[in-house]
């Protein structure tokens, strides 16, 4: 009898946390524009990131500006750096324009950097 109420309670509990996203109005995650943009051939992803030594070390320093600022957020923290010939491209989501300009002026200021193409996106809630 016990457990019959239990599972009723959990039965219960999963049909109103299963309605909360439609009554808040929110939808589900698509990701559909995203995932065609990074499929195709002309953007960049982290595998196409430069080989030779010096690509590698400009990612890694800016990588390690980005990290050491504590006053950005973890997505900032965890933006895509890529880096082709000294040109650094920048991807992924932060939480404000504020944001986004830090991150890309710790790329611009990098030894070595030829030019940022700065992709950034602001988080929209």
């Amino acid at each position: 009898m016990k457990s019959m109420r239990s599972l009723a309670g959990v039965c219960a509990l999963a049909a109103v946390l299963a309605a909360v996203p439609a009554a808040a109005g929110q939808n589900d995650a698509d990701n559909t524009e995203k995932n065609v943009r990074d499929r195709n051939e002309k953007t960049l992803t982290p595998p196409d990131q430069g080989g030779n030594a010096s690509d590698r070390e400009l990612t890694a320093a800016i990588r390690r500006a980005i990290v050491q600022d504590d006053s950005l957020s973890t997505n900032a923290h965890n933006v895509k750096i890529v880096t082709v010939d000294s040109v650094v491209t920048l991807r992924g989501p932060v939480k404000s324009a504020a944001e986004k300009a830090a991150v890309a002026s710790k790329a611009e200021k990098a030894k070595g950097v030829k030019r940022v193409d700065n992709q950034l996106e602001v988080e929209t809630k």
